[in-house]
């Protein structure tokens, strides 16, 4: 964990989400020609980002406050590769048609969106927003993060700085309004695009001297994109505060004494933090957070499947606060990652039975929103805990066990599903997880070894890990 409250691996802020060597190279060749030139570079960039790119998808009805289950788009995703690759990604992903698609506005394979102040380089997130128009998805944009000219860097086509630290600067107080005028501008660009999510993981907003977020400014640019993305259309539904809501030892300094169980206790600093934005909003149409069952140490306590019960007690936490404001996680966390952030560790069953069960424990809390951050290699034949397989090779986008469950899941329990409780024998309330409707019933066998379970009046046996679905 870093001292700001998120760390620095897979799920906070991927290496992988920065540009290639090749891009960097020539991003080089830019600048000096730039240099040489006497101003910021625009070459490749446009004055008119807001016309309306491509074909916009018509929406079957009014946009609604959530959006399902669905995942985000990473540093490298199905949009480019191999052509029979991206096509059966594609074709795989039109099979669920809703399934909801969330891209940054920069980084995770998104460029600098303007460069410089009134040209705009919109290429990578046309791309992005065209595969999902292709693929039938409910796209969702999440703007992060912010051009260099607006945190203190050098404007310019190729000086923009892709360090870790860069990325994670917000724009200062006097560049909040020219960010939301870019939030403007992308609201236009893309009319389709009905969701946005302000700004993510408070990056940024830290306050050292004070030793806790800098909600008042989080704030303070939440609002003013807010005002600005309901000028374009009044019916865009925006949310956040995409806060991350670490846990920590019941015994640390900053634990709650309110919001706390056998996973551990929220970090106090979180819930001021998100009680500030929640009490002096101009509005919001759904709130969004996002966390790990495990805490800032890592620790699932007591163990990977009772550590869900933390995003059971958070929702249940914002919804009294919101009272009842639609609930989306940006990310949910089951697994730890390694010391390079990568999470590789378990077996795929043993990944997938706990993500089940982090799912479950979200719509317990009172979601009905999520988004699974796909963490797509850019090559080779295996991929933990990815969606599909790498589509660098003809024989890539194969679909893999935790697009089985994302998509099943989305299908199965939709916005507005109505939950219902099923008998669950004495001694399997131990070894099971169960979510049903009046039509599905799941379940997780969260043992590492073969069980026979009675649920819902049935009978039958469960492999190691085993994911179920039974129709009712």
């Amino acid at each position: 964990m870093g001292r700001h409250g998120w760390d620095s691996d897979t799920r906070r802020w991927r290496l992988t989400a920065l540009l290639g060597v090749g891009a960097v190279a020539l991003a080089l060749v830019v600048t000096l020609v730039s240099t040489l030139s006497g101003g910021p570079g625009t070459t490749g960039t446009t004055r008119d980002g807001a016309t309306v790119h491509g074909t916009p998808a018509r929406p079957s009805a009014a946009p609604e406050p959530y959006v399902g289950w669905g995942f985000t788009h990473t540093q490298y995703s199905a949009d480019q590769g191999a052509g029979a690759a991206t096509t059966r990604v594609e074709q795989l992903l039109t099979q669920n048609r809703g399934l909801a698609q969330n891209q940054a506005v920069m980084g995770w394979g998104a460029d600098n969106p303007e460069p410089v102040q009134g040209h705009y380089d919109f290429g990578a997130l046309d791309r992005r927003i065209d595969f999902m128009r292709a693929s039938g998805g409910t796209p969702v944009i999440t703007l992060c993060c912010a051009p260099d000219w607006m945190k203190g860097g050098r404007a310019g086509v190729g000086n923009t700085n892709w360090s870790q630290s860069a990325l994670e600067t917000a724009p200062t107080p006097d560049h909040y309004q020219d960010y939301a005028d870019l939030a403007a501008t992308v609201a236009r660009r893309y009319p389709d695009v009905k969701h946005f999510i302000v700004w993510n993981e408070f990056k940024g907003f830290w306050n050292d001297a004070k030793s806790r977020w800098d909600y008042e400014g989080y704030t303070t640019l939440y609002n003013l994109v807010y005002t600005a993305l309901k000028k374009v259309d009044k019916d865009i539904m925006v949310g956040g505060p995409y806060l991350v809501m670490d846990s920590v030892d019941p015994r640390d300094q900053n634990a709650s004494a309110a919001v706390r169980g056998p996973w551990g206790a929220m970090d106090q600093r979180v819930l001021d933090a998100f009680t500030y934005w929640n009490a002096h909003k101009e509005g919001a149409d759904f709130t969004v957070v996002d966390g790990s069952s495990y805490t800032r140490d890592d620790d699932l306590l007591p163990d990977e499947f009772a550590a869900t019960g933390k995003f059971t007690a958070v929702g249940e936490w914002i919804r009294r606060q919101t009272h009842d404001l639609p609930l989306w996680w940006a990310e949910y966390y089951v697994e730890p990652g390694d010391g390079n952030g990568n999470r590789t560790g378990w077996t795929e069953p043993h990944r997938v039975a706990a993500q089940a069960t982090g799912m479950i424990a979200l719509v317990r809390g009172g979601a009905d929103s999520g988004f699974y951050w796909n963490p797509e290699d850019k090559s080779g034949s295996g991929c933990a805990g990815c969606l599909w397989t790498p589509t660098d090779s003809a024989a890539g986008g194969r679909e893999l066990p935790m697009y089985d469950l994302v998509s099943r899941f989305a299908r199965a329990f939709p916005p507005g599903t109505r939950y219902e409780d099923v008998p669950v024998a004495a001694d399997d309330v131990p070894n099971v997880r169960v979510l049903a409707s009046d039509r599905t019933v799941l379940v997780v066998n969260t043992q590492n070894r073969p069980i026979s379970a009675q649920i819902d009046g049935k009978r039958f046996g469960m492999g190691p890990y085993e994911v179920k679905w039974l129709d009712r």
